[in-house]
Protein backbone atom coordinates (compact mmCIF):
# COMPACT_ATOMS: atom_id res chain seq x y z
CA UNK A 1 0.00 0.00 0.00
CA UNK A 2 2.53 2.27 0.68
CA UNK A 3 4.36 2.12 -2.82
CA UNK A 4 1.13 2.51 -4.17
CA UNK A 5 0.72 6.03 -1.98
CA UNK A 6 4.30 6.92 -3.23
CA UNK A 7 3.97 5.88 -6.85
CA UNK A 8 0.81 8.45 -6.81
CA UNK A 9 2.83 10.88 -5.15
CA UNK A 10 5.33 10.87 -7.90
CA UNK A 11 3.16 10.83 -11.07
CA UNK A 12 0.88 13.55 -9.11
CA UNK A 13 4.60 15.46 -8.69
CA UNK A 14 5.70 14.62 -12.64
CA UNK A 15 2.36 15.99 -13.86
CA UNK A 16 2.56 19.34 -12.18
CA UNK A 17 6.00 19.90 -13.11
CA UNK A 18 6.25 23.07 -15.20
CA UNK A 19 8.25 23.90 -18.34
CA UNK A 20 9.94 27.29 -18.62
CA UNK A 21 10.68 29.29 -21.53
CA UNK A 22 12.90 31.97 -21.32
CA UNK A 23 15.24 34.26 -23.51
CA UNK A 24 17.57 36.33 -21.57
CA UNK A 25 18.47 39.61 -23.85
CA UNK A 26 21.42 41.02 -23.01
CA UNK A 27 22.26 44.38 -24.95
CA UNK A 28 24.37 46.05 -21.45
CA UNK A 29 28.13 46.82 -22.56
CA UNK A 30 28.47 46.99 -18.48
CA UNK A 31 31.53 44.55 -18.26
CA UNK A 32 30.89 43.70 -14.61
CA UNK A 33 26.86 43.99 -14.57
CA UNK A 34 27.26 41.20 -17.91
CA UNK A 35 29.79 38.84 -15.55
CA UNK A 36 27.12 38.90 -12.59
CA UNK A 37 24.41 38.36 -15.20
CA UNK A 38 25.68 35.28 -17.08
CA UNK A 39 26.55 33.59 -13.91
CA UNK A 40 22.90 34.45 -12.42
CA UNK A 41 21.92 33.17 -16.02
CA UNK A 42 23.57 29.65 -15.34
CA UNK A 43 21.93 29.90 -11.46
CA UNK A 44 18.22 30.21 -12.61
CA UNK A 45 18.64 27.13 -14.55
CA UNK A 46 20.18 25.14 -12.40
CA UNK A 47 17.17 26.44 -9.19
CA UNK A 48 14.02 25.99 -11.68
CA UNK A 49 15.65 22.27 -12.36
CA UNK A 50 16.87 21.32 -8.97
CA UNK A 51 12.66 21.84 -8.80
CA UNK A 52 11.74 19.10 -11.14
CA UNK A 53 10.98 21.49 -13.84
CA UNK A 54 11.89 22.20 -17.28
CA UNK A 55 13.62 24.64 -18.60
CA UNK A 56 14.03 25.72 -22.62
CA UNK A 57 16.78 29.07 -22.41
CA UNK A 58 17.79 31.33 -25.44
CA UNK A 59 20.42 34.12 -24.74
CA UNK A 60 20.97 36.85 -27.49
CA UNK A 61 23.56 39.19 -26.98
CA UNK A 62 23.37 42.21 -28.92
CA UNK A 63 25.24 46.05 -28.26
CA UNK A 64 27.93 46.15 -25.93
CA UNK A 65 26.95 42.67 -24.72
CA UNK A 66 28.90 40.96 -28.29
CA UNK A 67 32.41 41.25 -27.08
CA UNK A 68 32.28 38.52 -24.96
CA UNK A 69 31.72 36.16 -27.94
CA UNK A 70 34.95 37.23 -29.82
CA UNK A 71 37.88 34.62 -28.84
CA UNK A 72 40.14 37.85 -29.16
CA UNK A 73 37.59 39.84 -27.11
CA UNK A 74 40.82 41.60 -25.16
CA UNK A 75 41.20 44.42 -28.02
CA UNK A 76 37.85 45.14 -27.63
CA UNK A 77 37.25 46.39 -24.23
CA UNK A 78 38.51 48.89 -22.07
CA UNK A 79 41.74 47.16 -20.23
CA UNK A 80 40.00 47.30 -16.86
CA UNK A 81 37.05 45.49 -18.37
CA UNK A 82 39.41 42.58 -19.43
CA UNK A 83 38.93 40.55 -16.32
CA UNK A 84 35.33 40.50 -16.20
CA UNK A 85 34.71 39.87 -19.82
CA UNK A 86 36.87 36.85 -19.14
CA UNK A 87 34.53 35.54 -16.56
CA UNK A 88 31.59 36.23 -18.34
CA UNK A 89 32.70 34.21 -21.33
CA UNK A 90 34.02 31.55 -19.35
CA UNK A 91 29.98 31.44 -17.70
CA UNK A 92 29.33 32.04 -21.15
CA UNK A 93 31.31 28.11 -22.15
CA UNK A 94 29.40 26.58 -19.19
CA UNK A 95 26.39 27.56 -20.43
CA UNK A 96 26.67 26.73 -24.11
CA UNK A 97 27.58 22.91 -22.53
CA UNK A 98 23.91 22.53 -21.41
CA UNK A 99 21.46 20.89 -23.95
CA UNK A 100 18.96 23.21 -23.07
CA UNK A 101 20.82 27.07 -23.89
CA UNK A 102 21.23 28.12 -27.14
CA UNK A 103 23.44 31.52 -27.35
CA UNK A 104 23.05 34.28 -29.92
CA UNK A 105 24.91 36.44 -30.82
CA UNK A 106 23.54 39.79 -33.29
CA UNK A 107 25.61 40.00 -36.79
CA UNK A 108 24.82 43.97 -36.65
CA UNK A 109 26.64 44.07 -33.54
CA UNK A 110 29.11 42.42 -34.56
CA UNK A 111 30.06 44.56 -36.95
CA UNK A 112 29.72 47.81 -34.85
CA UNK A 113 32.03 45.86 -32.45
CA UNK A 114 35.01 44.84 -35.43
CA UNK A 115 34.67 41.04 -34.57
CA UNK A 116 34.94 39.39 -37.35
CA UNK A 117 32.65 36.23 -37.57
CA UNK A 118 35.68 33.77 -38.10
CA UNK A 119 36.49 35.28 -34.55
CA UNK A 120 32.93 34.36 -32.57
CA UNK A 121 33.09 31.26 -30.50
CA UNK A 122 31.95 28.02 -32.52
CA UNK A 123 29.30 27.12 -29.96
CA UNK A 124 27.58 30.81 -30.88
CA UNK A 125 24.99 30.80 -33.34
CA UNK A 126 24.64 34.43 -35.24
CA UNK A 127 21.64 36.07 -36.57
CA UNK A 128 21.30 39.01 -39.15
CA UNK A 129 18.97 40.64 -36.39
CA UNK A 130 18.75 39.74 -33.14
CA UNK A 131 15.66 42.08 -32.51
CA UNK A 132 13.81 39.49 -35.26
CA UNK A 133 14.82 36.23 -32.99
CA UNK A 134 13.89 37.87 -29.62
CA UNK A 135 10.41 38.49 -31.40
CA UNK A 136 10.41 35.33 -32.55
CA UNK A 137 10.99 33.46 -28.76
CA UNK A 138 8.40 35.65 -27.67
CA UNK A 139 5.61 35.48 -30.32
CA UNK A 140 6.73 31.09 -29.33
CA UNK A 141 5.41 32.00 -25.25
CA UNK A 142 9.04 32.45 -24.00
CA UNK A 143 9.57 35.02 -21.33
CA UNK A 144 11.87 37.91 -22.02
CA UNK A 145 14.20 38.52 -19.51
CA UNK A 146 16.53 41.85 -20.38
CA UNK A 147 20.04 42.81 -19.38
CA UNK A 148 20.49 46.42 -19.96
Amino acid sequence: MKKIIVMILLTLGLLQAQEYKVVFDCSSSDAHFIKSRMWLVGKTIDMIEKRGDKVDVALTLHGGCVPMVSEDYDMLVKEDDVADIKQAQAYLVELSKRDNVKIIACAMSLVSNTIEKTDVLPFVTITPNSFIETIAYQNSGYAIMTFK
